[in-house]
């Protein structure tokens, strides 16, 4: 049973709604992203690029990720390629699920139970999204999920306004929580604090620059915080 606006009873901070990133947030998924990545390059004989690039664009939909790999290049048929290479190579790996990350599971549950909706809004495709919540047990966890292939990729807004206007909760009382500049600019852009985790695709030192109202080293430490009485204007680093 999803938790509903119901549920809410006032709690710390005043977040009523949880807004997750996917891969790199909740799930430990970033190493496969970038070797299915250098695959569909190798498959179509684009250049190889390397890492620290690769982890940059994560969290964008894969068509404007292609754009910002390979600004250059526009042969539709390519690009298309790349997409079917990138996304065969990807399914493959999840065969075997992605784990999530240590505390997530507990975590997730224990929001719902202190009557927060949650949602999800990444830059995965529908299908590929519903494949890994049915992997999970998580069909019908969240309270309402969107992904890049059926609105605006980040960091436009769009996303979130959807997620709100869903949920029937104000931007005020969202909190945004992911591991790029993607997630962290979408939420500035529609009103809403961030939390930015540093154990995901890009450098702590890179997020903090998006003006996060905390950063994190471990999700659990998101639980210690909603629960603190951090000032509104202060942004807390945990040293785990």
């Amino acid at each position: 049973m999803k938790s509903g606006p119901g549920r809410w009873r006032g709690l710390v901070n005043n977040y009523e709604l949880l807004i997750f990133d996917w891969d790199g947030t909740l799930v430990d998924s970033i190493g496969r992203i970038v070797e299915s990545i250098l695959v569909a390059a190798t498959k179509c004989d684009l250049p190889r690029l390397d890492e620290n690039s690769i982890k940059g664009i994560i969290g964008l939909g894969l068509p404007e990720a292609i754009a910002v790999l390979y600004p250059g290049e526009t042969d539709r048929k390519l690009v298309e390629a790349f997409r079917r290479a990138y996304a065969d190579h990807y399914l493959a790996l999840e065969s075997e699920p992605s784990a999530l990350y240590p505390g997530v599971a507990t975590a997730l549950q224990h929001f719902r139970d202190q009557g927060h909706q949650l949602a999800v809004a990444t830059g995965k495709g529908r299908r590929g999204l519903d494949r890994v919540l049915a992997g999970q047990g998580w069909s019908d966890f969240f309270d309402v999920t969107r992904c890049a292939d059926e609105t605006a990729s980040k960091p436009d807004p769009l996303m979130i306004h959807e997620i709100l206007e869903h949920c029937g909760v104000s931007p005020g009382r969202a909190l945004m929580i992911g591991d790029s500049v993607f997630d962290l600019e979408m939420a500035r852009r529609a009103g809403v604090d961030s939390v930015a985790v540093s154990y995901g695709a890009q450098p702590l030192e890179v997020l903090l620059s998006c003006s996060p109202r905390m950063a994190i080293n471990h999700f659990s430490e998101l639980g210690d915080w909603l629960c603190s009485a951090a000032s509104p204007a202060e942004v807390v680093t945990y040293v785990g």
